[in-house]
């Protein structure tokens, strides 16, 4: 399936490719959907939320560089804790009626203990523990639609960088309820212990803040505890 472009996603923009069609607003199944997107040509990102089809608008500057950061950090976190895995744009198969192609995410892979798969056809099946979405023109199905598939889903922890704003929306998934970050300005993950994420280096692009904070965040005792458990679980 192709990820070619990032979400800004719409209800309202009908795209018809190669022999099938695929039209923002259209209900379905995960199977249909999966069939039909796997035989458009490129250049064409969809998803499907709540069983509705979104068919995703031309990427603006404004989501496109706050992709960067964010993919860096958690790339940063893979490789300080084996057991974890960074991902971008990947196709998720989370349900009969729900099958997005989040931002970015991780999740605990699933010989460690993870909750999410992968089929043997190479799609994630199931919940990554943390999904972060760059909200620009999607804004309103990333804190709508979208979050309520991820919790109805089990998704553990979700992210909505509103880039216009900002800010961050960050919101415990087991009840669904948002987490005000704290005054310093920081992220601190709960699903992920040590991923700290200063919000305004982030809109800033300022590089060698994140990583510094990150570096903080990942000396603490709780990554390591962390990381530890990991190393340990049998698979």
């Amino acid at each position: 399936m192709s990820t070619a472009h990032d979400t800004g996603l719409t209800p309202t923009f009908p795209v018809k490719f190669a022999s099938t069609e695929l039209h923002s607003g259209d209900s379905m199944q995960r199977e249909e959907f999966h069939r039909r997107y796997a035989r458009t040509a490129d250049p064409f990102r969809a998803e499907l939320v709540g069983g509705i089809v979104y068919v995703a608008s031309p990427s603006r500057a404004l989501h496109a560089l706050g992709f960067t950061p964010l993919l860096t950090l958690c790339g940063l976190y893979e490789g300080r804790t084996p057991g974890v895995e960074a991902g971008a744009e990947a196709t998720v198969q989370l349900g009969p009626d729900s099958e997005p192609q989040p931002d970015v995410f991780l999740r605990i892979r699933p010989d460690r203990g993870g909750q999410s798969g992968t089929s043997a056809d190479g799609y994630i099946t199931g919940a990554p523990e943390l999904v972060i979405e760059i909200a620009h023109s999607s804004r309103a199905i990333d804190l709508h639609a979208k979050r309520e598939d991820y919790l109805r889903y089990g998704v553990r922890e979700y992210i909505v960088v509103s880039v216009e704003e900002r800010r961050f929306y960050w919101f415990d998934m087991s009840t669904g309820v948002g987490i005000e970050v704290r005054n310093d300005g920081v992220l601190r993950s709960r699903e992920f212990p040590g991923l700290w994420i200063d919000e305004a280096a982030l809109f800033a692009r300022d590089f060698p803040r994140l990583t510094a904070v990150l570096e903080q965040g990942l000396a603490m005792p709780e990554h390591a505890a962390f990381a530890t458990r990991l190393s340990q679980h049998d698979g």
